[in-house]
């Protein structure tokens, strides 16, 4: 890398890493390191009534330092938290050799540096659970300063807050920021408490394919591939629901996947491209029976990960302690609208919903209109855990028609916080309605409906074959995560959320500098004082422009030759002709 692209800091870190280098220190040993203790355990088991001191081997990164002459302080950071080592020069150090303390740990060792240590746990005369270092061994050295958050008083300065840096740099903010490494403990909690539920229950985990020929299994835009070697388009998975009700087609009684889906639409502060939904699918079984299951599973997971059945969500505390209300989607329209969407023709709902201030177009079939009402207007307004039921069938291409009545079909929302969260139906495994409703997707897709499903005839002809009483059951998994943090956007229970690439800076190649008359060894230079581009010197001032370039020389130690004031003045004068 280039000496004048880095900072300052960055600099001095290179240069403590080669004396180290020069010393016999190897800076990032290859040799396992014995670690037997963390943070976290050390303080829980501390007792001031022990015979003798214990001895630990712990490592960890450098968070802070205290240099008070032959002794010193150093809080180190491992995987659970932090504990303060206490770090004597003739300790650390008993022959005549002070290089360790003095050179290594003084001068050469920086914040963010990974370090081990070994010693005996003691408590400090201000009562702080701390280790005695008796041996310090350098693990990796940090080429890049951390961010430095302070906290004085309960006012916390120099915060590394941006989102846009947090969510780009993950691997920081878990370093820097209380709280968000706990975040993603309480994810895998989710996901343990809701696997141990399934398991119990009898059911199989199993895995099914995302790249797919067709993309199916859900209303949404796919992202589109080739595969070379078969010349071929796929599609990544939009949701697994046809692969796995094939599988109970094989013979499986319950079947779910935790699986990575992929839509090719929109980015806010609920939806990610990419996303994690478990599906779960139990034959002979029905949606009534689905909506027990999921509220007594969602009663579960909240206590093993919260320890208790209330969250709090914003503004909002929300209760998973089942059992929950039951409204059906004719209901939910009519009480938040006024209007009843029973025997309405698709002329009618597109009408009402424009008379309520709905965009919508000619594309929109009865299904999405009916979809477009019931989230502008009701959608949000359920806080609290509640199933809607009874879809019509427009809306659900997958799902049984209601044994009560066939304009509608057997599936129920969940919808918590203003949003969904899960998604289930009664499972239609009537081949022939199941071909018909495909045939009515393509109509929809023929008249612009870019999300309408496609036929898959292999899943016709599973069904054929014979499929029983089925209910099935989809959960978004990043927004169940979100609940069970009291978080309000899914790039916080995401670790790697997808952002858009960053902004590199401009900069023109050395043979463009070279046409106006810069010799190659003054690019650098001129590019590190901010002219990246041989444009951004027209009207640029040559005087301070020489002083400049005459700072950087010395300050960075180049050794060039500086130019003279009439050089640059020609610099500029062929730029600007």
């Amino acid at each position: 890398m280039n000496q004048l692209e880095l900072s300052e800091q960055e600099i001095i870190r290179r240069q403590s890493l080669e004396q180290m280098r020069q010393m016999g220190i190897d800076p990032y040993p290859a040799a396992l390191y014995p670690v037997d203790a963390h943070s976290a355990e050390i303080k829980e088991n501390f007792s001031d009534s022990e015979d003798a001191p214990r001895h630990v081997c712990v490592a960890g990164r450098i968070m802070g330092r205290r240099i008070m002459g032959k002794a010193s302080f150093m809080e180190l950071q491992d995987a659970d938290g932090r504990i303060q080592v206490y770090i004597s020069r003739d300790d650390l150090c008993p022959t005549e050799n002070k290089d360790m303390y003095n050179v290594v740990f003084k001068k050469l060792l920086d914040i963010g540096d990974f370090v081990g240590v070994r010693g005996y746990v003691f408590r400090t005369q201000t009562g702080e659970i701390s280790i005695h270092a008796q041996e310090l061994t350098v693990l990796g050295k940090s080429l890049r300063p951390l961010p430095i958050v302070k906290v004085k008083d309960g006012v916390t300065y120099d915060a590394f807050d941006d989102p846009e840096l947090r969510y780009r740099r993950r691997y920081v903010d878990l370093v820097v920021n209380d709280g968000v490494k706990d975040i993603f403990i309480k994810r895998t909690r989710v996901y343990n408490s809701m696997r141990s539920y399934f398991n119990s229950h009898g059911y199989m985990e199993v895995e099914t394919p995302i790249l797919q020929s067709i993309p199916g299994g859900a209303a949404a835009r796919p992202f589109i591939t080739h595969h070379n070697a078969l010349d071929i388009p796929l599609y990544l998975r939009i949701a697994d629901e046809l692969y796995l009700k094939r599988l109970i087609v094989g013979g499986f009684d319950g079947v779910y996947e935790f699986s990575k889906n992929f839509r090719n639409e929109g980015m806010d502060r609920t939806h990610n491209p990419e996303f994690t939904c478990m599906e779960i699918y139990v034959a002979y079984k029905d949606y009534n029976w689905m909506m027990d299951f999921t509220e007594r599973m969602l009663e579960k997971i909240c206590l093993d990960v919260n320890g208790t059945t209330e969250v709090k969500v914003g503004d909002n505390t929300i209760s998973f302690k089942a059992p929950y209300p039951r409204v059906t989607m004719r209901q939910a329209i009519l009480e938040h609208t006024g209007f009843d969407i029973e025997g309405k023709s698709e002329d009618e709902l597109r009408h009402a919903a424009r008379e309520m201030g709905i965009d919508v177009d000619e594309t929109m079939g009865k299904g999405k209109l009916i979809d477009e009402i019931f989230g502008e207007k009701c959608e949000g307004l359920y806080i609290q855990p509640t199933f809607i039921t009874d879809y019509p069938i427009e809306m659900s291409p997958l799902t049984k028609r209601h044994r009560d009545n066939s304009e509608l079909t057997e599936r129920f929302e969940l919808m918590v916080n203003g949003k969904e969260l899960a998604n289930a139906y009664s499972e239609l495994n009537d081949p022939i309605d199941q071909y018909e409703r495909f045939v009515e997707q393509m109509r929809l897709a023929e008249k612009g409906d870019d999300e309408a499903m496609i036929i898959d005839k292999d899943f016709i002809r599973a069904l054929e074959y014979g499929m029983p009483p089925t209910s099935g059951m989809g959960i978004g998994m990043d927004r169940l995560v979100m609940l069970m943090t009291g978080q309000t956007t899914i790039q916080e229970v995401l670790l790697f959320p997808q952002m858009r690439p960053e902004k590199t800076v401009q900069r023109d190649k050395p043979e463009a500098y070279a046409a106006i008359g810069v010799p190659q060894e003054w690019v650098a230079p001129l590019q590190k004082a901010g002219f990246t581009t041989v444009g951004q010197l027209a009207g640029a001032n040559p005087g301070k422009l020489f002083q400049d370039l005459c700072g950087i020389n010395k300050k960075f130690k180049l050794e060039l030759k500086n130019p003279t004031p009439d050089q640059i003045k020609e610099w500029i004068a062929a730029v600007e002709k």
